[in-house]
């Protein structure tokens, strides 16, 4: 495939379309036709997570990927919703209480999904992108394994023949649920989850290139249809309404409640968005600019909002797919999202036969994956630190729920790279003609500049007699008062020792900020500023 073109020269709307070829339509068609028979029933799926209609899985697969479509860069990403999503969709509002106090969650749900989105966008306009990139695999591995178990355990009553979800409600509810639910299990309702779990396992294995997400949904329908499966006690999902979704108004009676949830379920969208994007991304294809991904992913949820969708983001099983089948652009999106659109026009009295172990298992295989235990186990033997982020995430996921999980994963994320910008990269050199070299390999900011100061100083102090200190700034793009304020005290604390400071500091960002002090000035002035090391340690 040809390089995409640079950045600066594509197209703010449909980015992924310029330069587009008429070879690469047969690819686009067949490649949209392919994901959207993974993820109109995958969606559809997940939609249960949250104990929401099938229909919202549906409305999932439009507006969003045809929003994403207009102004993602990635050029083969589906954007819908996924497991984590969906699962962090149903504890969000069971823990605003919208369970309990409506009858309808559509509204809240709305309100949800506008949240995230208006989150993201802002983010996007402080172009915090590249802030929460910070975030580590650590992190996002920790939540898909209490993601993963949570919902795996939460579907287990619905393969037996419940019909309550419990995915919303904790690991350990979910637990009892399956106790409960063992008495009243129904044969062939057993019968109709294990059969479906089997097709879509072995198909994945061996066939993963037929789409065995629409094969058991297809199967249970059939069954249901022809063979009154139905009449044995296998429960049906709810009638799905035929159309499309008019725009309506979200509610914001529990808006305060859906803001932590909304908060979390942002970073986990721009997460899984970004590594999504990355991770299928071609050489010789645009980089994927985490900025632009705010804005898409945030235009996406905020726009459909109104159209009664889940929180969206990108997928990485239909994505894989979407490439897999020799998407080039994001036409092959607008093929799904054409596809969605007459499976809600056409086929909603159809969709009302599938039975609700089918979407159940759909739902257990797609998650069962996300308990990765060999990433823990390669964790430990490379990083402890990740390994205890990805345990101690896991373990408040399983425990707390998912909304703390994500809290103290990205609590603990940020305490290791915090740890490690502090840590003191103080490195000398050996004393040439009484100046003592020292290499600051570290950045220099509020919060380390202090000890930085402190550490040069007791360097003088441990060689006696030395006339200069040699200091090179290694990182000196940006800096602040405060930096400025405690070089210019280290400058006095020197010269009481009768030592000269000498700061070698390439011409930049951070030299053009620092000429605004007098100290600095005068220390340009008196010649003690160089461009190199080796520079201010001779003194030429």
């Amino acid at each position: 495939m040809p390089a995409a073109d640079a950045p600066s020269r594509r197209p703010r709307l449909f980015p992924t379309l310029a330069g587009y070829r008429r070879a690469w339509l047969g690819r686009d068609l067949l490649a949209g036709l392919s994901a959207g028979a993974v993820v109109i029933p995958q969606a559809m799926a997940y939609a249960t997570i949250a104990n929401l209609p099938v229909q919202v899985g549906i409305y999932t697969c439009m507006v969003p990927m045809l929003v994403y479509a207009a102004l993602g860069g990635s050029r083969a990403m589906s954007v819908s919703t996924t497991s984590t999503i969906a699962t962090l969709t149903a504890t969000t509002l069971v823990a605003a209480g919208v369970a309990a106090d409506s009858d309808d969650p559509i509204p809240d749900l709305m309100a949800l999904t506008l949240l995230v989105g208006v989150i993201l966008l802002v983010a996007r306009l402080f172009k915090l992108g590249s802030l929460v990139e910070n975030i580590s695999k650590a992190t996002i591995t920790g939540v898909q394994i209490g993601v993963g178990a949570t919902v795996a355990v939460g579907q287990l009553p619905k393969l037996l023949g419940e019909t309550e979800n419990f995915s919303g409600h904790g690991f350990i509810r979910s637990i009892v649920a399956v106790v409960e639910a063992l008495p009243g299990a129904n044969l062939a309702t057993i019968l109709l989850s294990a059969g479906s779990i089997a097709v879509v396992l072995v198909l994945k294995r061996w066939l993963p290139r037929v789409p065995g997400p629409l094969i058991v949904v297809v199967a249970g329908i059939l069954l249901v249809a022809f063979a009154g499966l139905d009449d044995a006690g296998v429960e049906l999902i709810a009638p799905v309404p035929q159309g499309f979704p008019p725009p309506e108004l979200p509610s914001f009676a529990h808006v305060g409640a859906l803001v932590p949830g909304a908060l979390a379920i942002a970073v986990m969208a721009l997460l899984e968005s970004a590594a999504v994007a990355r991770g299928i991304r071609k050489p010789g294809e645009t980089q994927i600019d985490s900025n632009q991904e705010l804005l898409a992913t945030g235009a996406a949820n905020t726009i459909g909002a109104f159209f009664q969708t889940l929180p969206s983001a990108g997928g990485f099983s239909q994505s894989a797919v979407n490439q897999g089948a020799g998407a080039r652009t994001q036409l092959s999106s607008i093929v799904t999202v054409v596809l969605a659109l007459l499976v809600a026009l056409f086929l909603a009295p159809v969709l009302s036969l599938l039975p609700q172990a089918t979407l159940a298992s759909l739902v257990f295989v797609a998650v069962i994956g996300l308990v990765d235990l060999g990433a823990l186990v390669r964790f430990r033997r490379i990083s402890r630190d990740d390994f205890w982020i990805a345990t101690t995430t896991a373990v408040v996921g399983l425990t707390a729920g998912l909304l703390p999980a994500v809290a103290v994963g990205v609590v603990g994320t940020f305490f290791v790279v915090f740890r490690e910008l502090n840590r003191l990269r103080v490195v000398p050199g050996a004393v040439v003609d009484g100046v003592l070299p020292i290499r600051l390999e570290g950045p220099l900011y509020t919060a380390n500049v202090l000890a930085n100061e402190n550490a040069i100083l007791d360097q003088a102090a441990a060689h006696p007699g030395i006339r200069a200190v040699a200091v090179e700034l290694t990182r000196f793009s940006t800096t602040s008062i405060t930096v400025l304020d405690t070089l210019a005290d280290l400058d006095r604390e020197l010269a009481g020792q009768g030592i000269e400071l000498r700061l070698a500091v390439a011409a930049g960002g951070g030299t053009e900020v620092a000429r605004r002090t007098s100290w600095f000035r005068g220390l340009e002035a008196g010649g003690r500023r160089f461009d190199t090391l080796d520079a201010a340690v001779s003194g030429r």
